[in-house]
């Protein structure tokens, strides 16, 4: 560490948060609690204002599968198990994806229900997530359609808590507005609305972000979305990461604001030890630096403004007598009148 320069990396920030409560360093105990205290802070510091930070912004592209409906199926009532024939459901497309896949649904026989695909065995079987329940189709039509996609991995939010793209220009609800407006979701075409979903699979506590659209996309499309990202830390490797492990790692905070995360995480240390004055010194820097983070505007970004409604004083100092009450209008003697 540096003893003249901003703090850059993670021993940076923990070896200062133990020489500014003046804790013996290299003790592994009161070490692990700087290190938990710097990650708490640089969690918190994020927490409710990413938007306002455009180092936690994150582009990319998402692209929409095709309908596919090649050849003709065969599903026996009872059964999840669906038999193609003259299909290719296991090949990839022209993009590298499989014509059908488990995160998609499929209409069968012209009926309206939607099944999803439990697997894909090979280019003419597959297994349903439920038994069909319309009567047994034997070499009839069907339409494989996706209407939920993932998203980046590191997605946290949307950066535009209405708008999921403006480029196509989708919109999004919340989930119970959505199905309550789209129940079955089987209408397709070009999507204007979406919602996003969180699964947690049972026995995993992370979890997997994916967005919902309606009309389900009928076709290859790009639709590019700006979001947060819940990556804050970056190793000396270039390896995105959630929060600190390693000395070398950095925060994506800019260099110029890193302190912050310092005093955030001083103002919890004499918080949790009930140093109560400095607990409160350390909350009112930390504050004033978030303070001037957040007015640090960039360039472009709009300010506010104090404007005051002068349109009818620079019309009657234009013309001070028209309509008889101009600005030195007094009355019939100041008019000459009788």
């Amino acid at each position: 560490m540096s003893t003249t320069s901003q703090y850059t990396d993670f021993s940076d920030l923990y070896l200062g948060l133990e020489q500014a409560v003046r804790v013996t360093t290299g003790i592994t105990a009161t070490e692990n609690l700087a290190k938990r205290a710097i990650n708490v802070a640089l969690q918190d510091m994020h927490l409710g204002l990413e938007y306002r930070y455009p180092w936690a912004e994150r582009r990319t592209v998402l692209r929409t599968q095709d309908d596919y409906s090649t050849g003709t199926i065969t599903a026996t009532q009872g059964s999840t198990a669906i038999t193609g024939s003259s299909t290719l459901w296991n090949t990839a497309n022209s993009f590298g994806v499989n014509n059908v896949r488990t995160t998609g649904k499929i209409l069968i026989g012209g009926g309206t229900t939607p099944y999803g695909i439990s697997s894909i065995t090979n280019d003419t079987a597959a297994v349903l997530t439920d038994r069909f329940v319309e009567s047994t189709v034997t070499d009839g039509t069907y339409v494989y359609y996706e209407d939920e996609y993932d998203l980046a991995s590191d997605f946290l939010r949307p950066v535009d808590a209405q708008r999921f793209s403006d480029e196509v220009n989708i919109d999004i609800i919340s989930r119970t507005e959505f199905r309550r407006r789209y129940p079955s979701n089987i209408t397709r075409g070009r999507p204007t609305v979406a919602t996003i979903l969180d699964f947690a699979p049972s026995g995993n506590t992370t979890p997997i972000r994916r967005v919902k659209f309606s009309p389900a996309p009928d076709s290859f499309i790009l639709i590019p979305y700006t979001y947060i990202t819940s990556n804050l830390v970056i190793s000396s490797t270039g390896t995105a990461k959630t929060g600190f492990t390693a000395d070398a790692d950095e925060p994506i905070v800019p260099l110029r604001y890193r302190h912050a995360i310092l005093f955030h995480a001083l103002y919890n240390w004499y918080r949790d030890r009930k140093d109560d004055e400095r607990a409160t010194a350390a909350k009112a820097e930390y504050t004033d630096i978030m303070l001037r983070i957040m007015s640090d505007s960039e360039i472009g970004a709009v300010r506010p403004q104090i404007r005051p409604r002068i349109g009818g004083y620079v019309r009657a100092a234009k013309s001070p007598y028209s309509g008889g009450r101009g600005r030195f209008d007094m009355g019939k003697f100041d008019n000459m009148g009788d």
